[in-house]
């Protein structure tokens, strides 16, 4: 039996939920997912400036975890951005700050269309 997975923690959510092409492109609509930890690595890593090993610890993974999540988060926003496909954030399997410090855990959901 795999061990239970441990919730990554996330400082907030997205400012914006869905990014969407102005155009939709000849073959259609499609939609990928960026999962709500994908979007926390790309911040910490290609925003704020963080370097990997630093950047695990404030999302409470390993350094080997947090460079797979970077990779897939980062395939994700390429495949929408070259292909013209829409962005949706959601989902994952994280921690958000809540009052009280307390955290609550989100679970994975859905895959993409």
């Amino acid at each position: 039996m795999p061990r239970p997975r441990k919730p990554r923690f996330v400082q907030g959510r997205p400012v914006a939920g869905v990014f969407e092409p102005d155009r939709t492109p000849p073959w259609g609509r499609h939609v990928v997912l960026l999962p709500l930890e994908g979007l926390e690595a790309i911040r910490l890593i290609d925003h704020q400036g963080l370097d990997q090993a630093t950047a695990a610890e404030v999302m409470n993974v390993s350094r080997q975890t947090f460079g797979r999540i970077l990779s897939e988060a980062r395939a994700v926003v390429a495949d929408a951005l070259v292909t013209g496909k829409t962005l949706r954030i959601e989902g994952g399997d994280y921690a958000l700050p809540s009052g009280g410090g307390r955290r609550r855990r989100r679970r994975r959901r859905g895959g993409s269309e």
